[in-house]
């Protein structure tokens, strides 16, 4: 019979120094999936959330990119991919079903995370990064899209694309302004359907 790990050991119980994050080139390579709008994507969370420093808003995408679900919650701990993953998974499992159930993911979580500093990333970005990677796997999901954003504007890790709007402490657009309607087979649109978890 398997003994039980303590979180932070390895099998025979010692504790397990190794970082839990991802490196920006680990993440490159990861075949993380390109949003197609993320200008759109970063506007609509930022106004549904307005996060400040600290925040991080992790939201569901289906595969047109219309939003399922979404949460934000400040970081309480400090930088680390396992408690990381942790809190990632806890929020996830309040908003939205799993699809573990799936042969292949067909949902797509993204992760917003509002600091200071730069763009550049840095090693909280790659703890959260391994976070996301983990909660996804264990939440059925697609790993999507790890973005910061700073008082310089926001920023799309691993890719470079990023945007001076929204920023860290700037008023956020009304939320109808950042959504796009979808367009129904056959004509028609209607808007996408928002669903937030309480912050």
């Amino acid at each position: 019979m398997e003994r039980p790990r303590r979180p932070g050991t390895d099998f025979f119980g010692h504790q397990d120094t190794a970082p839990r994050l991802l490196e920006p080139a680990e993440w490159a390579s990861a075949g993380i999936p390109l949003l197609r709008d993320p200008r759109q994507v970063v506007g609509g969370l930022y106004s549904r959330h307005s996060p400040t420093p600290e925040t991080a808003v992790v939201a569901v995408f289906d595969p047109e990119e219309r939003l399922q679900a979404s949460a934000s919650f400040r970081r309480s701990s400090a930088p680390d991919g396992w408690a990381f993953r942790n809190a990632l998974l806890d929020r996830l499992r309040r908003v939205i079903p799993h699809d573990l159930r799936r042969r292949t993911p067909v949902r797509t979580a993204v992760l917003l995370y509002c600091r200071a500093g730069d763009g550049r990333w840095t090693a909280e970005d790659g703890a959260w990064m391994w976070g996301l990677r983990d909660a996804c796997t264990l939440h059925g999901l697609r790993c999507g899209a790890y973005i910061t954003l700073t008082p310089e504007g926001w920023r799309v890790q691993g890719e470079g694309r990023g945007g001076r709007s929204p920023r860290s402490g700037s008023a956020p657009a009304p939320l109808e302004e950042t959504e796009a309607p979808y367009v129904r087979p056959g004509g028609g649109t209607r808007s996408p359907m928002w669903w937030a978890a309480a912050r």
